[in-house]
């Protein structure tokens, strides 16, 4: 089983996903306009009034909150440290690159989301690339298939993996014993999956921002500390990227592909732009301004905190700690840790373990509401079907805290894998939607209005959108 999961991962990761990824990235960038980069600022606009609710969705900032509480986690601390162990210092720069990239690529994503998101039976939206994939398309297979991986990724690989990550902390820092953790996290997720779509936000939306910024100004002192070896760290990265740190020893070839597939891969698994994930929070919020390319500023801003910011907080605890051995026996959360006691003492490794937990909790969570709703896309919002689903998370849960660490990276990298090359095909496939809605919102922003949109102004899309949702948006 083992062999077969590796030959997956060679496949998708060696000849297919590194090449889409940035592909996709360099083509939604350029029929964008560059947007990430030419409305940087905006993004922080619309975070300004992200705020506003109303009894069908969660606030913009609520689904911030949501699609970071999966985003951060096992693969900003744990991720980070395994890229560098087997990818070295350059795969880091791929990994700023992946995520720069896919900033217009989760632009489209969480737009389209937002323009196909229906209401459940509860009256909460519910969205993601299973419902554009359907009605944009007019493909339910595509979007049954997509679930199907979603279910199998989110919904239970990848919360064994966070869970996985937060034993290992928990046993490295304190001794606990791996199932007592677990039993612990299954308690503690059971009390709020059970709560629903809006106890998951309110969750994420306590605990998110507080963890970040304190793991920021953690890695800040670092730097502080260690402000001499920035520029040495700064150049080993970009150096090490393009093979000219290993050039007096031979194979750069090798060096650069190995650190383009592990910082890709990595990236990927961090910041999720393209896989698919985000945008089922995104499909949940009540955009304002009243326009799906509102989510679609907010979530790129979700991709450059997480990348950009967190990720590379946790480069600089490890490259300026002295703890990193290129293709070193230690690795993941473990010398995460070790690197930051090194710098601020032990209590260095008691912070990770605290951070990671609730990182790791909360991509547990958030999670879970993704899977949730491509659930609800399959079996129409079957409530006893959901109660043994929230079952079967819960023990995966368990699993991932007894389980050794390369089976589960390697079950999460295959089902990351076949997820994205779904989702990837479709958004291509609605890309000319994407320009149409970037356009339309950029011109209303231009001449001074605030944009909204109005499916009656698109004859052409209105067939496919549910009734109710964007009609006569503008009288609202």
């Amino acid at each position: 089983m083992t062999d077969f999961i590796n030959l997956m991962n060679d496949l998708l990761w060696g000849s297919i996903l590194v090449y889409l990824l940035v592909g996709v990235g360099i083509y939604f960038t350029f029929r964008l306009g560059f947007i990430q980069f030419r409305h940087f600022g905006h993004m922080f606009s619309v975070l300004r009034n992200s705020r506003k609710s109303d009894s069908s969705g969660i606030s913009s900032f609520q689904a911030l909150c949501t699609s970071l509480a999966a985003r951060v986690g096992t693969g900003n601390m744990a991720g980070v440290a395994v890229a560098l162990t087997l990818g070295g210092p350059g795969a880091i720069f791929w990994m700023w690159m992946t995520a720069m990239l896919g900033m217009a690529t989760s632009f489209a994503e969480s737009t389209l989301a937002q323009l196909y998101k229906t209401r459940d039976k509860d009256g909460n939206y519910r969205g993601g690339p299973a419902y554009y994939m359907e009605k944009g398309l007019g493909m339910r297979w595509m979007g049954v298939l997509f679930s199907i991986f979603l279910i199998i990724a989110f919904g239970l690989v990848f919360n064994a993996v966070q869970a996985n990550s937060i034993s290992s902390a928990m046993n490295t820092a304190f001794g606990f014993e791996p199932l007592h953790v677990g039993i612990v996290i299954v308690l503690l997720s059971s009390f709020v999956i059970f709560g629903g779509i809006r106890k998951i936000a309110r969750t994420a939306e306590l605990i998110v921002p507080f963890m970040a910024l304190a793991y920021i100004v953690i890695a800040l002192a670092v730097v502080f500390i260690n402000i001499d070896k920035l520029p040495a760290a700064i150049n080993l990265i970009f150096r090490s990227a393009f093979g000219l740190e290993q050039a007096a020893a031979g194979g750069i070839g090798y060096a650069i592909a190995q650190a383009m597939i592990n910082g890709v891969k990595r990236g990927l698994f961090s910041n999720e732009a393209g896989m698919g994930s985000a945008p089922n929070a995104a499909a949940s919020a009540t955009p304002y301004p009243p326009h799906p390319a509102s989510q679609g500023y907010v979530q790129m801003l979700g991709v450059f905190v997480d990348t950009i910011v967190i990720c590379s907080a946790t480069v600089a605890i490890i490259l300026m700690s002295g703890e990193y051995v290129p293709h070193g026996e230690i690795t993941g959360i473990e010398l995460t840790q070790r690197a930051l006691s090194s710098q601020v003492g032990d209590w260095g490794s008691i912070f990770v373990a605290f951070a990671i937990f609730f990182f790791a909790f909360t991509s547990i969570i958030a999670n879970y509401s993704y899977a949730e709703t491509n659930l609800i896309f399959l079996e129409h919002n079957n409530k006893k079907g959901l109660v043994v689903f929230r079952i079967i998370v819960l023990g995966m849960v368990m699993f991932g805290s007894l389980a050794t660490l390369p089976v589960v990276w390697s079950m999460a990298d295959v089902s990351m894998g076949l997820m994205a090359i779904v989702n990837l095909v479709a958004i291509l496939l609605l890309s000319g939607i994407v320009v149409k809605l970037a356009k339309d919102y950029n011109r209303q922003l231009k001449a001074g209005k605030l944009p909204t949109f109005d499916a009656n102004d698109y004859p052409e899309l209105k067939s496919q959108l549910e009734e109710g949702i964007w009609d006569n948006n503008k009288s609202q």
